[in-house]
């Protein structure tokens, strides 16, 4: 059942027939997403209680005519060194997210400067949420509201910003029973990057049950990667985690067991397990980037693959799970040698739809958690949203014959301003 508020999955962003012209619409765009300035950026303060939080709305424009009118969405960073300006650089890239993946509405990001073992973090997020809710969409403002980001702690954050707030229309993610789609849990994001990779593959005619995978990172992210793309019948081959010692090779893939355990993140079987079955390669972890196998995952940090290790990558497909974990340089570099990325801003987009689910859908908070609709929704649109943004893009690339991460920005500013 498709989401009618979403841009219809085949009306595609129309591209230039040549190179050239790609190129100077995309320095255009650039140029203009460049000169935005945030239409929302606030401070909110109570000194008493040591509290200090922020909120950046990027735009709204691209969501005026659709159901939530002028608003922009993101999650709610918490961290002890949180800046504005980290807010604000935030905030700038769920505007080109949220577009990328089709969506009428604009991006957002709010934060709280706390870190989340103080003993008063309760305290202090429930008065940071109140201090919020002049600017939220249910009280008037653009502020979509708050959603689980680094620093969280699912699901208390849920159910303090419900308390707080006396209604659930200001969060996202939250658990099924309060009406969300509980996207942490279900790993939604995951999926949509888990599908990148299968239409990748599908798109240059491999079977997905043929193929062998590396997943870079065993976080939330990486072991809802492991759990869909497993699901398809590929073959883990190895994986990497500072919380597993580095990087690990299994020649003859893993055992359910172990699949098992490493998607619910339980260390001490995972660590028993591993030694039996596999091989510690390295104490770094790039070196599941290094994987001799059909298509990685890189699941974990920003910049991981660069100019100076990308000649070591002999994988031919990459679906990227982390923000920006490749650079400008090692994404030119990557397309010289004929390695196809999808890059993060069109892989990356499961979160940001499933949270447009919460805040749009006419399921009521009872009916979704008998059924868990909203979740079934949620993974249908992500699965149908990716698979046609990769289709776009592979078509793109090879109609003017420009890097995957070129095309991405394209599409997500023709949306945005268009």
């Amino acid at each position: 059942r498709r989401n009618r508020a979403i841009m219809p999955l085949n009306q595609k962003p129309t591209y230039p027939l040549s190179q050239e012209s790609f190129y100077n619409q995309l320095t255009e765009l650039r140029h203009r997403f460049a000169e935005m300035k945030p239409e929302l950026e606030v401070t909110v303060r109570d000194p008493s209680m040591d509290v200090e939080g922020y909120i950046v709305v990027w735009n709204t424009g691209i969501a005026k005519e659709g159901p939530l009118g002028a608003c922009g969405k993101g999650g709610t960073r918490i961290l002890h060194d949180l800046d504005i300006k980290d807010v604000k650089r935030l905030a700038r890239a769920m505007a080109e997210k949220n577009a990328a993946a089709g969506l009428p509405l604009g991006g957002a990001k709010s934060g709280l400067k706390c870190d989340s073992k103080d003993p008063d973090y309760e305290r202090k997020y429930k008065r940071f949420v109140e201090l919020c809710k002049p600017f939220l969409r249910e009280n008037g403002g653009i502020f979509g509201g708050f959603g689980y980001d680094v620093g969280c702690l699912p699901p208390k954050n849920a159910y303090w910003a419900i308390e707080t707030l006396g209604s659930g229309k200001s969060f996202t993610g939250k658990p099924v029973e309060m009406g969300g789609t509980d996207y942490d849990r279900e790993g939604i994001a995951g999926l949509g990057v888990a599908v990148a990779g299968r239409t990748l593959l599908q798109e240059h005619g491999i079977k997905v049950n043929e193929c062998s995978f590396a997943v870079q990172g065993l976080g939330a992210m990486g072991a809802a990667v492991l759990r869909y793309f497993s699901g398809y019948g590929a073959t883990l081959k190895t994986i990497s985690d500072p919380k597993y010692g580095g990087t690990w090779l299994f020649e003859n893939g893993i055992s359910d067991e172990l699949l098992t355990a490493m998607i619910g993140q339980n260390i001490s079987v995972c660590e028993k397990m591993m030694a039996q079955e596999g091989v510690h390669v390295s104490k770094d972890c790039n070196q599941a980037l290094y994987s001799d196998v059909d298509i990685i995952f890189p699941c974990a940090l920003e910049d991981s693959i660069t100019e100076e290790n990308v000649s070591k990558i002999k994988a031919s497909f990459i679906a990227e799970g982390a923000n920006n974990p490749t650079t400008e340089e090692a994404h030119r570099i990557l397309y010289g040698k004929n390695i196809i990325v999808v890059p993060d801003i069109l892989a990356n987009s499961g979160g940001i739809i499933a949270a447009y689910v919460e805040m749009t859908s006419s399921v009521s908070d009872d009916e979704n958690a008998t059924n868990r609709k909203k979740v079934s929704e949620a993974k249908l649109i992500t699965e149908q949203r990716v698979e046609e943004n990769v289709k776009t893009l592979l078509c793109i690339m090879k109609e003017v014959d420009v890097s995957p991460d070129q095309v991405g920005d394209f599409m997500a500013y023709k949306r945005l301003f268009n």
